[in-house]
């Protein structure tokens, strides 16, 4: 402790120094700090401990575990090799934790709100609702990954890099190496008016951000114009539908297949945690019968179907396998609404149980825990409050509802788990962008570099498995529509909702400097890919085929190629 104190005292008083030039394998935007955590590697091995715990540019803000400490202080540096190892298996499963949480969780509670909200797919109510829930519910369901680690990563200015690498690195992956091997899959004729839209409102967006960087800060009014562009995205959306739709004449008629509202997910519906009730529903006896609480709770709370795991392959059973804790974990703390079913999913004991688990998450995951282990007039814990309160109230629940019949309030439990989703995969964004720090340092890489590989990679890989599936199924207009519709609300409200919030009324400013040449090599490719697209889509009469895909992947490889080339100063920028 006295050594750390006597480091810390050695820094210069005053305001911080801002970095002119980035270290190699610094970060790509400039943190504004006298100390760079990235010195740590050109001191002897024996002074890591030191250099990390007396450096305040090493400390982590947020999360649950200390992984700067733990890889140079915990582990000896003969052992780094395996540090590194368990790590990168944590940073797997922390994106198999996002996967579950936001595909099984967050996104039916969202559908279960819209359709409590009237914005339902039934067109029949009124022709606009359906445009209008594809734009924003399905869309931040299926973004709500990576908009959560835009949100974090933009909370710290060291791991910022992070968030503009992410964002960018996602947009080139998703609209080269996705839609390109949708044409390559299955070659199909794109939807003019649609694609002409989404990739001129991308374009706007990339523009946008190219402006803010060049500038190096953000402002209060240019953040609510992120969040503004995207609100007018979604009313031209619902705009050119109901256009579209009186033409046709068939204004009530159900949208095409093409339009951002058709659901993405066209996999085999499988048994989850969020519908635990479904396991062997074609075994279940003709006649119903009164089950018991205990009985209602243990099926509940089963996240595998054992007749389904015999008929599956090995690879799909040793997937499963990683993912069932996860799904039991996320079962005992997040309520699921179904309003396909007939009893809405109601689960009362665990329901009950959900009454007293989702507050309690709440508390114990904002801010990792700070509120939560707050003690009111230094004696008792927020905490022990919370639980004395939710089991009053999950008892006079239990006390007042019956195991077959849901009762009227039961949508207040889709807006908890909504909540309590919202915040594991807040939880889950803040560990993995820690981690990804914690390896930049280790391996001397920047944030931009991590961010548009490892991140983007890991929030891009369930959508690039879903929008194939629908493009060997017969729909690769739909899939190739959502490559373009889907990370507009990602870059819109991942930079504008992630700046805005790391706003205060004294500084009404977000500050990001590119230091790197990186950064305008991410923002050039994407802004490419775009416009290659614009053009050549309508030059080949909007016919996709093996070759469009072919030149889109081979444009992400050299994209890649130059990135790493650019990192590692191969490659010099004026």
């Amino acid at each position: 402790m006295a050594g750390a104190l006597s480091l810390a005292g050695a820094l210069p008083a005053g305001p911080p120094l801002l970095l002119d030039t980035v270290p190699p394998g610094g970060n790509g935007l400039s943190h504004g700090r006298g100390l760079d955590c990235w010195e740590v590697r050109k001191h002897n091995s024996s002074e890591w401990c030191h250099f990390i715990r007396g450096n305040p540019d090493c400390r982590l803000d947020g999360g649950f575990l200390d992984y700067l400490d733990g890889v140079f202080c915990v582990f000896p540096p003969r052992l780094l090799p395996l540090a590194v190892t368990l790590y990168a298996l944590w940073l797997l499963y922390l994106f198999i934790i996002l996967g579950v949480t936001a595909e099984k969780f967050f996104c039916p509670n969202l559908s279960a709100i819209s359709t409590n909200l009237k914005l339902s797919h039934n067109v029949a109510v009124f022709s606009l609702t359906s445009p209008l829930h594809g734009v924003t519910f399905l869309a931040f369901g299926n973004g709500a990954p990576d908009v959560f680690s835009a949100v974090v990563a933009f909370s710290d200015p060291r791991t910022a890099g992070l968030a503009i690498g992410a964002i960018f690195g996602a947009g080139v992956f998703v609209t080269t190496v996705v839609a390109g091997g949708i044409a390559l899959v299955k070659p199909f004729m794109a939807a003019s008016r649609p694609f002409l839209r989404d990739v001129i409102f991308y374009m706007a967006a990339v523009f946008l951000t190219f402006v803010v960087l060049y500038l190096g800060r953000i402002r209060l009014g240019e953040a609510l114009g992120y969040l503004g562009l995207y609100v007018f995205y979604v009313l031209t959306v619902v705009l050119c539908t109901w256009i579209h739709r009186r033409q046709r004449g068939d204004g009530l008629a159900p949208p095409r297949p093409w339009e951002p509202e058709m659901p993405t997910d066209v996999e085999e519906p499988e048994p989850s945690g969020t519908n635990s009730g479904d396991y062997g529903e074609e075994y279940r006896p003709l006649l119903p019968s009164r089950e018991t609480s205990l009985h209602i709770l243990t099926t509940a709370l089963r996240p595998l179907d054992y007749r389904k795991w015999r008929r599956k392959p090995w690879y799909w059973r040793l997937f499963k396998a990683f993912k069932v804790p996860v799904e039991l974990v996320l079962l005992l703390t997040v309520p699921v609404v179904d309003p396909d079913k007939d009893d809405l999913n109601w689960k009362r004991p665990l329901n009950c149980l959900h009454i007293l688990t989702s507050p309690l998450l709440c508390i114990l995951t904002l801010k990792s825990g700070t509120y939560g282990l707050y003690q009111i007039q230094g004696v008792f814990p927020v905490w022990g409050l919370v639980t004395l309160v939710a089991s009053a109230l999950a008892l006079i629940i239990f006390i007042t509802t019956s195991n077959e019949e849901p009762p009227k309030y039961h949508c207040v439990f889709a807006f908890l788990g909504f909540l309590a989703s919202a915040m594991w995969i807040n939880a889950a964004a803040t560990e993995l962008v820690n981690i990804l720090r914690t390896l930049g340092i280790i391996f001397q890489l920047s944030n931009t570099v991590l961010g548009l590989t490892l991140l983007a990679w890991g929030n891009s890989i369930g959508d690039t498995f879903s929008d194939l599936t629908m493009a060997r199924q017969g729909y690769p207009r739909m899939a190739f529509s959502a490559c373009f519709g889907g990370i507009i609300f990602n870059i819109l409200v991942g930079v504008g909702l992630g700046c805005l919030m790391q706003m205060t009324s004294s500084q009404p400013l977000v500050k990001l400097e590119p230091d790197s040449p990186l950064v305008w090599v991410l923002a050039g490719a994407l802004g490419l890919s775009l416009v290659f697209s614009f053009v050549t889509v309508p030059a080949q009469c909007f016919q996709l085929g093996k070759a469009y895909g072919i030149c889109l992947i081979t444009y992400y490889l050299a994209f890649l190629c130059v990135a790493l080339l650019t990192e590692f100063r191969v490659i010099h920028f004026s």
